[in-house]
């Protein structure tokens, strides 16, 4: 015969709630507790689970205009993706003067997209740059995303991708800056408001380490 025990509360031989239930809310421990699942032990969850981590913030952005020759940092015409398929989790990601801020702590990963155009002629090298800080102060290139673009009697396409680890235990003083050269400064770094051609994505892996 199956057995029922009607409580509200569990505790410990301190007095120490270890289960307690309040308006359909069960929580178990207390804060500071450490909860252990042993070994072999499996837990289903077929509700909503929140709080256990997984990505917390994603962004992307691009540039809506495309522009010519060497730029470092790129200040102007960023945009938020905003096509009705788009959407970011968690705050997001602030640029100013070329300056991106990343909104909490974390392990990002940072992906760092460049198109380009040349129209018949030759630029000999053209890179995108990733470039951080650890102090707010001096910047380090930390990533180049190499091409070149020959003569091709009309327009001529080039790309590059830069990925790179970011480990954020300072919003303040942590932040990144984008830029691009091109040995012909008649190169376009290609632009789009209604598609990605240039842009970059951030997301937040986990805490920072």
């Amino acid at each position: 015969m199956a057995s029922i025990i009607k409580v509200d509360d569990v505790q410990d031989a301190a007095g120490n709630n270890i289960i307690n239930e309040s308006g359909d809310v069960i929580t178990i421990g207390a804060s500071g507790d450490t909860i252990t699942i042993p070994s072999g032990a499996t837990i289903t969850n077929s509700g909503t689970a929140t709080g256990f981590g997984g990505i917390t913030e994603a962004d992307m952005w691009r540039i809506t205009t495309s522009f010519s020759g060497s730029v470092q940092p790129i200040t102007a015409n960023w945009e938020r993706c905003d096509e009705d398929t788009f959407e970011k989790i968690g705050t997001g990601m602030s640029v100013s003067s070329g300056i991106w801020s990343f909104p909490v702590t974390g392990l990002y990963q940072v992906v760092w997209n460049c198109s380009w155009k040349l129209d018949s002629d030759v630029s000999r090298y053209v890179y995108s740059e990733f470039i951080t800080t650890n102090d707010d102060t001096s910047y380090t290139e930390r990533g180049v995303g190499w091409a070149s673009i020959l003569n091709g009697g009309g327009d001529t396409y080039a790309s590059s991708t830069i990925s790179a680890f970011v480990n954020v235990s300072n919003v303040s003083n942590q932040k990144v800056k984008l830029g691009v050269n091109a040995a012909n400064s008649s190169t376009y770094t290609y632009g789009s408001s209604t598609a990605n051609q240039s842009y970059v994505t951030f997301i937040r892996l986990g805490d920072s380490q």
